[in-house]
């Protein structure tokens, strides 16, 4: 049986189907569009203005190495005129943030990008690995996340910069809407598809990635041979979050779509009024309680 060819350009051999859409396409097909429907997202939610400094959130993971190497060719290809850096968070996690961060040293050099690193124990003077030896791993993806984001905004206003993009993809955004569901977490399941987000006193984020799902991102860091580390963080396994993921995957392995169906159902989300007062009534009985 010969090859198949590719769906898209019908010339060159198909050497992958899209997790995404289960097209067979050639590899350089792939690269197009991956890229182009990034763009597409950026552009249609009008994530950035040209002359705006971008802090790309670096972890030197797969999402944030694609997300860096995707935002400076978009942003040569397309002129979008942004100043881009790249900015990393030390949370002092022994055997993996330290082996990691050497990764986004040498994604520095790659792509020519400056780079900002900061530490819990410099902000804060404690590290990951001391909070964990003090309360367990519970609920200490909690504790780092609240310390990740204020540190990402103090390293942000550092560089003086006016926009954070993180490597949050479309798995992520979904497993964050079951979590909500699970946890009937009214506040949060209203707002936790939104592709951009800022507080009072805090900087503009985005997501780029929203759509993207994280095998094609795997997929594209893979035939693109980008630098990326690979490891999981030894406190993630045990985190509430690794259910909803599980569950995701078996919705995904019998509906590829389910993931970004759920993203839609989040967006299409309305909580009543009279849900979200009783809703704050429960969280404030049970602050009363604890």
């Amino acid at each position: 049986m010969p090859p198949k060819q590719c769906a898209l350009c019908n010339k060159e051999r198909a050497i992958l189907r899209r997790p995404k859409t289960g097209q067979q396409i050639c590899k350089e097909c792939f690269f197009y569009v991956f890229e182009t429907e990034v763009h597409n997202t950026i552009t249609t939610a009008k994530l950035f203005r040209s002359g705006d400094r971008v802090a790309i959130g670096a972890s030197g993971g797969k999402d944030s190495t694609v997300l860096a190497y995707i935002m400076k060719t978009l942003n040569d290809r397309y002129d979008y005129g942004l100043e881009l850096f790249l900015l990393s968070i030390d949370e002092g996690i022994t055997g993996y943030r330290d082996d990691s961060l050497e990764t986004v040293k040498r994604n520095q050099q790659q792509y020519n990008l400056p780079l900002k690193i900061l530490s819990y124990d410099e902000l804060y003077g404690w590290t990951m690995d001391r909070i964990v030896e003090k309360i367990g791993r519970k609920n200490n993806c909690t504790f780092c996340g609240v310390f990740r984001r204020q540190a990402l905004d103090r390293g942000a206003a550092s560089l003086n910069v006016d926009h954070i993009v993180t490597g949050h993809n479309a798995d992520d955004i979904a497993e964050t809407v079951l979590m909500n569901i699970m946890r009937g977490d009214i506040a949060r399941l209203g707002r936790c598809t939104l592709i951009c987000t800022q507080g009072e006193d805090t900087i503009r984020r985005s997501k780029p990635f929203k759509y993207a799902y994280e095998k094609e991102i795997v997929m594209y860091a893979y035939f693109k041979k980008l630098d990326y580390f690979s490891t999981e963080c030894i406190y993630s396994p045990d985190a509430y979050r690794g259910h909803a993921r599980m569950f995701l995957k078996d919705l995904e392995a019998a509906r590829p779509s389910a993931i970004i169906d759920i993203i839609h159902s989040g967006e299409a989300f309305e909580v009543k009024e009279e849900v979200k007062q009783a809703a704050k009534a429960q969280q404030g009985e049970g602050a009363q309680q604890a």
